[in-house]
């Protein structure tokens, strides 16, 4: 009876981690499909992207541009686990009546970006491969990188691996193994999760500004996470 109840036990265990690793994308991302003629119906000036990053990933961006000589510079807006661009691309507006250029970019999988996200390295690689775009046209001391949610974790990537005028973060998490290691304590981690985002650790690394901000009530992100 002793062997039999380990036997179990070791097998529900053995099925939780499976189940955790075979599914977590599907747990942390909630992309929307869009098909590809959309039309996007933002009211002010966009130019409309496809960046090629490899032969299965092509990313669509928008990029907004500050219609005025004098500009701030230019904000690359990583955005949450969830929605597409027909959503997050109205974040420009705020950037753009600010004096900022913003490039807003959907991740593979996501609204008209094709390839899918198996692991956070697809994630750092989109996001490095838009930051490199926009060292074609502005100097790093002008790219304000900005992450919201998930987006902070590519955005804390960039910040240590990259330079940059200045790093923002909003509802930011210590990292996703934080955060999943207080809901499953007894699985191991460290092997099972393709999406860690070990936000703390890319921050450590950088030397530029960066500026953190989180509601106390978040029930998405917990607050203390992002303390």
């Amino acid at each position: 009876m002793i062997i039999k109840v380990l036997v179990g036990a070791i097998a529900l265990y053995l099925l939780v981690w499976l189940g955790l690793y075979l599914v977590q994308a599907k747990l942390l991302l909630y992309p929307e499909k869009l098909p590809q003629n959309y039309a996007f119906p933002f009211g002010y000036p966009f130019e409309e992207l496809f960046l090629k990053v490899d032969e299965k990933t092509v990313l669509n961006a928008l990029y907004f541009e500050h219609q005025s000589r004098d500009k701030q510079g230019v904000v690359l807006y990583l955005h949450g686990n969830a929605g597409s661009l027909s959503g997050w691309g109205d974040v420009a507006g705020d950037f753009v009546g600010l004096g900022y250029d913003v490039l807003v970019v959907d991740y593979r999988g996501f609204g008209k970006s094709t390839g899918q996200l198996h692991s956070e390295n697809d994630l750092f690689a989109d996001a490095q491969f838009c930051y490199n775009y926009l060292t074609n046209m502005h100097n790093t001391n002008e790219i304000v990188i900005y992450g919201r949610s998930l987006g902070t974790g590519p955005a804390s990537y960039l910040a240590g691996n990259n330079d940059a005028k200045q790093l923002i973060l909003e509802t930011p998490f210590y990292s996703v193994l934080e955060i999943v290691q207080q809901i499953f304590p007894f699985i191991p981690h460290s092997i099972s999760l393709r999406f860690k985002l070990m936000n703390v650790n890319y921050l450590e690394k950088t030397n530029i500004p960066i500026h953190i901000f989180h509601g106390t009530a978040d029930k998405v992100v917990p607050y203390d996470s992002g303390k």
